[in-house]
């Protein structure tokens, strides 16, 4: 269920503070837990440290993402692989050559 379209968008207050100051374009990581923050036309060129229970997932903003939320783009769960003999047998080929 989305947000009220009265309320707006939610972006942490201190998520927008952080911003400010640091300059666009930098190499500089903005550490966050904010994962429902959603993702504003201010946040675009910047890069984002999500965490995801972990550790922090680097996540560059582009115009594309605007209006989705932080979380989204980093996975809070890791895939392994799926098993089986079929699966071992590949891996094994892989190995070899």
């Amino acid at each position: 269920m989305s947000r009220s379209s009265k309320k707006g968008p939610f972006v942490d207050p201190k998520l927008l503070k952080k911003i400010a100051g640091v300059q666009a374009g930098s190499k500089t990581v903005i550490k966050t837990w904010s994962r429902s923050s959603s993702i504003s036309p201010e946040m675009v060129g910047y890069t984002f440290g999500v965490h995801n229970g972990r550790d922090f997932i680097e996540v560059p903003i582009s115009e594309d993402m605007v209006g989705h939320k932080l979380g989204e783009f980093a996975s809070t769960r890791k895939f392994s692989r799926h098993g089986g003999k079929i699966q071992k047998e590949i891996e094994l080929k892989a190995k070899n050559t």
